[in-house]
């Protein structure tokens, strides 16, 4: 194990929380309510890339969800228009559930390789000092 798997844990790392992030995003926003004349919520999704050779993953950019999103009526509804409708996010949160599990395991495999290399160094350099 060399030094670079530091860095492409840390790249992993980066990635993952930059997911984690969006993910949280998403779902604090799942419920917002906009007029119909305006945009929903847009979700954002990450693109990841793979970096040259073996230098890690990085986030590309981030997709957005549909700027059209559900029309419901809800006629109580403060923002609503005078059919009594609202427009709300098309996020499913199930979904979202889905992707935070996966971006949280990726997270901890990352932190488990940085710890896991951050042992190899202190044994390799304490049979060093013997």
């Amino acid at each position: 194990m060399g030094l670079d798997a530091l860095g492409i844990a840390g790249t992993g790392l980066t990635l993952h929380r930059k997911w984690l992030d969006a993910v949280a995003d998403n779902i604090a926003n799942a419920n917002t309510v906009t007029a119909t004349s305006g945009d929903a919520f847009q979700a954002r999704y990450i693109v990841a890339q793979e970096g040259a050779g073996t230098t890690g993953a990085y986030v590309s950019g981030a997709a957005l969800g549909d700027a059209e999103g559900i029309l419901t009526y809800d006629p109580d509804n403060a923002l609503a228009d005078a059919d009594g409708n609202v427009r709300r996010p098309d996020i499913d949160l199930a979904e979202q559930m889905g992707e935070l599990i996966m971006a949280q395991r990726g997270y901890q495999a990352n932190a488990a390789v940085i710890d896991r290399a951050k042992t190899s160094y202190e044994a390799a350099l304490q049979i060093g000092r013997n």
